[in-house]
């Protein structure tokens, strides 16, 4: 993949230079970004299982629900109680208990929000919002770069997916910043998940249990209407591309294209995440007879994400093609309007052209598709 190119002033600290220099001990970030219910997490516990990578979650979601809530690690201890999490907390802060929780909950209100993306998207900003946006990275950075130590993984999976949160990020990436978050503090790269909206629609309606929910905490996954999913599919989706025009190293994967061969697809991401995609890095994945593909997974740390991120050992490859069944009629002609631009862009709708790559964003493209698996227990969404 060519670095992205694009407008730079490197006099301006106010102005981010594409493919920004970083210093040498920066941590890399693989930033999974996306509409929840695309397949994010599967996509997380994968790319964790390669050698020298370290998958986290959603680590938007630590503060509230790790730090505070104290829900339960992928590990399956409490936050508190897991002894990678307490030792992060102690590298990056001196103990979870002196971050400024209430601190934290201000800036993200002020700067990572779906309203804000368009203003994260400028190639400047005011120095007073670029100076809230520095102060909340750096607690990105920070607890990044204690991960980094900790676990000694090169490469970072953070499947936090919003695209404000992305938005911001992008600014601790740039040369010559000022603020706490100094210029140039991680390498960031994206893998920008999209997955069929009418699937990710008719996921956002089930009724999903969360196990990490501790007593009197939020016991199921957020639902929404099909009309809602397909407003925030198109802002979501649409901001990690203008994002990519603004210079941030971007890879799209359509997750149904992954899965038609998750062994070739991995190993594209792989090499666009700068981790060892070789058959020995890879040899947590099993190609069955008949076309399959099952994956081995070892217990990980990842903070939150969706409930799949618990299990352990084989887990079958497949796509989850429910929606084409199970939503109604009405709502899946409702979201294919509401979303037609973009899936018509994806390749999704039938006679559409091949899926188009804007500038400084590349798409992983697979071969055709091989017969579907079925009879075992698999990974879906």
């Amino acid at each position: 993949m060519e670095p992205p190119v694009g407008p730079s002033d490197p006099a301006d600290p106010a102005v981010p230079a594409a493919a920004p220099p970083h210093s040498a001990d920066a941590p890399k970030v693989l930033y999974l970004g996306g509409l929840g219910r695309s397949g994010t997490t599967l996509l997380d516990r994968l790319l964790g299982e390669l050698p020298g990578a370290i998958s986290l979650g959603e680590v938007v979601h630590l503060w509230e629900r790790g730090v505070v809530g104290g829900e339960r690690c992928g590990c399956g201890a409490s936050f508190g109680d897991c002894a990678f999490w307490r030792e992060v907390g102690q590298v990056a802060f001196g103990g979870w208990e002196r971050v400024d929780i209430e601190r934290l909950r201000a800036l993200r209100a002020a700067v990572d929000r779906t309203r804000h993306i368009p203003a994260l998207a400028r190639r400047r900003l005011p120095a007073a919002t670029r100076e809230r946006v520095d102060a909340y990275v750096s607690y990105y950075v920070r607890l990044y770069r204690a991960v980094a130590e900790v676990s000694g993984a090169r490469v970072l999976i953070d499947s936090s997916k919003q695209a404000s949160l992305a938005g911001c990020l992008r600014w601790a990436a740039v040369t010559g910043a000022a603020g706490s978050a100094p210029g140039g503090a991680i390498d960031l790269r994206v893998l920008h998940v999209v997955r069929d909206s009418r699937g990710v629609a008719y996921s956002w309606t089930k009724k999903v249990r969360r196990p990490e929910a501790v007593t009197g905490g939020e016991e199921f996954m957020a639902q929404w209407s099909p009309a809602k999913a397909a407003a925030y599919w198109n802002a979501e989706n649409g901001a990690f591309a203008l994002f990519a025009r603004r210079g941030v190293p971007t890879l799209r994967v359509r997750y149904e294209e992954f899965l038609r061969a998750p062994i070739e697809s991995l190993r594209r991401i792989a090499e666009f995440a700068g981790l060892p995609g070789d058959d020995a890095a890879m040899a947590f994945l099993a190609a069955d007879d008949d076309g399959s593909v099952t994956a081995r997974l070892s217990a990980n740390h990842t903070a939150s994400g969706n409930p799949m991120r618990f299990q352990t050992g084989p887990v079958l490859l497949r796509r989850d093609e429910e929606w084409r069944t199970r939503l109604e009629p009405a709502d899946r002609r409702r979201v294919t309007a509401l979303t037609y631009p973009l899936l018509r862009r994806y390749g999704y709708l039938r006679g559409a052209p091949p899926p188009a790559d804007p500038p400084n964003n590349k798409e992983l493209r697979t071969p055709s598709p091989a017969p579907p698996a079925s009879g075992r227990g698999s990974a879906s969404t």
